[in-house]
C-alpha cells in the first residue's frame, strides 16, 4: 500500500526506536492568508442538492447621474446593468493511508500525527485555490517605464506590458493607493486597504519606513493572519505558502527577470467569493483487510471565484495586482 508503513524507516518505522524524544516535531507551516479575504457570506446560500454552478448579481450605478430639477421639467429617467458571475463547485482534499501494524507498534498516535499534517495541506491548498481567482484580476499595476521608484502604469484588461525592474517602495504605494481610490474601489476595513506579498518582496519598503515613519494608531490591533503593519491606507499581510513568481497554480512559477520584485496584491472589499457544500473536514478510511488497511483523509466540497472581473464593467474592478511581464 502507498502510505505509512512500519517496514520504510522513513514512512512510519522511525516512530518508535529506542530512546526516541517524546516531544512531537512538526514542519512549520503557515495559517490561511488570501483565504481569510475571500467573502464566505453567500455560503449559506449554497448547499446540497443545488447543482455545480454557483453564481452572483452585480449591478451597476445608474447610467445617468442624477442633478437639479427644473420645476416645469419632467424627472428624469435612467436605468442600470446587472453582469452576473459563476463559479463552479469542485471537490478537494487529500489521504494518508496507513497499516495497522504501523498504528500498533508506533509510540506516537499515527491518527494524530496524519490529521495534523493534512490540517498543514488543506490551508496551502485553500489559499492557492483562493490566490488562482485574486490572479485572475484585470488590474496590473507595474513602475511607469518599468523603473520608476514613483510612478505606476495602470493596465485594465488583465495583461501587463513592460518588465517591472524595480523593488516594491513607499513611492509606488502611495501611487497605487491612489489609484485605488480614484477608481473608487470600496475600502477593506475602515478607510483601510489591504496588500498581501511575500515578505522579502516588501522588505525595500519596510526599510524605507525606518527613514520616514510607520503609522500606527493608539491600541491598533493586527487583526488578520500574518499582518505586520499600516501604510497609506493599506495595511499589508505576509505569505508564504504560494510560490513567488509568474504562474498560474501558485506552485510551479518563474521567477521575475530581473529578481528585483515581486507580485503584490492590494484589494478593497468584496474580491473572491467562496461559496461551500460541504465544509472542510477530516474522514477516517473504513478499515479493510480485516482491519490492516487504515486511513485519514480531508475533504471539501465548495469553489472560489473573483467577484468583480467582467470586462464589460472593469470599473468594478477590487483588486489590483503589482507585476511583470516577465
Amino acid at each position: 500500500m502507498a502510505g505509512q508503513v512500519w517496514a520504510v524507516n522513513s514512512l512510519g518505522g522511525f516512530m518508535y526506536s529506542r530512546q526516541l524524544s517524546n516531544v512531537l516535531r512538526m514542519s512549520v507551516q503557515p495559517l490561511v492568508k488570501f483565504r481569510q479575504f475571500c467573502d464566505v457570506r453567500d455560503a449559506s446560500q449554497q448547499g446540497k442538492k443545488k447543482g455545480d454552478v454557483f453564481t452572483w448579481d452585480v449591478f451597476s450605478d445608474v447610467a445617468t447621474a442624477g442633478g437639479v430639477l427644473t420645476e416645469t421639467n419632467t424627472m428624469p429617467e435612467s436605468n442600470f446593468t446587472i453582469v452576473q458571475g459563476t463559479l463552479t463547485i469542485t471537490e478537494a482534499g487529500n489521504s494518508v493511508p496507513y497499516s495497522g501494524k504501523l498504528d500498533n507498534l508506533s509510540k506516537f498516535p499515527v491518527q494524530e500525527l496524519i490529521q495534523k499534517v493534512l490540517k498543514n495541506d488543506a490551508v496551502k491548498t485553500f489559499d492557492r485555490l483562493a490566490w488562482t481567482q485574486f490572479n485572475a484580476t484585470l488590474l496590473r499595476a507595474i513602475p511607469t517605464g518599468g523603473t520608476s521608484t514613483s510612478a505606476i502604469t495602470l493596465f485594465t484588461n488583465g495583461t501587463v506590458t513592460g518588465t517591472n525592474s524595480v523593488a516594491y517602495n513607499n513611492g509606488h504605494a502611495k501611487a497605487i493607493v491612489d489609484a485605488m481610490k480614484e477608481r473608487n474601489i470600496p475600502a477593506y476595513l475602515g478607510d483601510d486597504y489591504y496588500a498581501l506579498a511575500w515578505p522579502t518582496t516588501l522588505r525595500t519598503f519596510k526599510n524605507n519606513l525606518e527613514t520616514i515613519h510607520q503609522y500606527s494608531d493608539t491600541g491598533f490591533k493586527l487583526i488578520m493572519n500574518g499582518e505586520i503593519g499600516r501604510y497609506e491606507n493599506t495595511r499589508y499581510v505576509e505569505q508564504t505558502s504560494i510560490a513567488k513568481g509568474t504562474g498560474t497554480d501558485g506552485i510551479t512559477q518563474t521567477t521575475w527577470t530581473t529578481g528585483n520584485s515581486d507580485w503584490v496584491f492590494f484589494f478593497g472589499n468584496d474580491t473572491v467569493a467562496e461559496a461551500i457544500a460541504v465544509p472542510e473536514e477530516m474522514r477516517g478510511k473504513i478499515p479493510t483487510d480485516y482491519g490492516r488497511s487504515k486511513g485519514v483523509a480531508w475533504y471539501y466540497l465548495g469553489g472560489f471565484g473573483i467577484v468583480h472581473n467582467s470586462t464589460s464593467a472593469p470599473l468594478n474592478a477590487r483588486i489590483v495586482k503589482w507585476d511583470s511581464q516577465a
